[in-house]
């Protein structure tokens, strides 16, 4: 006896629970189909072609613009360099190339020796490189000075150096 009430309590639970799985079927159907039918109902609300917005452009001249150098902020490369070419260095040095070869760094020198400057190579043995040195100063000021000029020229990687 005990077989069978067994038997139909569990047949109960297995119907009660099919049930609720079509029920639940349904309201997925009846939601997406109502999603559906608001979709449908904006979208014939909505012009079809919308005009692009376009903001114009407005143009200023630019006012006036004051560079403020720095020196205590300049950086300075400091390194063993060697005189190999030149009149000799001073404590900061502008250098305006850098070559592995002695032969590319001669060529540079010569190009900004034909336009008027005092150049020179120096070798840094540790790195294995000659720089060529543009101009030499004494004071970090007028290094500084020296380095933005070239760098507003035609040398925008000018940088400073600083002999040990």
């Amino acid at each position: 006896m005990k077989k069978y009430l067994v038997l139909s309590v569990s047949l109960c639970v297995a119907l009660t629970l099919a049930s609720c799985g079509s029920s639940k079927e349904s309201a997925y159907k009846k939601a997406y189909e109502k999603a559906r039918a608001q979709e449908s109902v904006t979208a014939q609300q909505q012009p079809q072609t919308q005009a692009p917005v376009v903001a114009p452009i407005v143009e200023q001249p630019a006012s006036q613009t004051t560079v403020i150098d720095n020196v205590d902020n300049a950086t300075v490369r400091t390194e063993d360099v060697t005189l190999v070419s030149g009149a000799g260095l001073k404590s900061y040095s502008v250098v305006v190339g850098s070559f592995s070869l002695k032969a590319n760094a001669e060529g540079l020198q010569n190009t900004l020796k034909a336009a008027g400057y005092q150049a020179q190579i120096a070798f840094n043995s540790a790195r294995n490189m000659y720089r060529v040195i543009a101009s030499t100063n004494d004071d970090k000021a007028a290094a500084v000075q020296s380095r933005n000029q070239f760098r507003s020229a035609s040398y925008p990687d000018a940088w400073l150096l600083y002999k040990k």
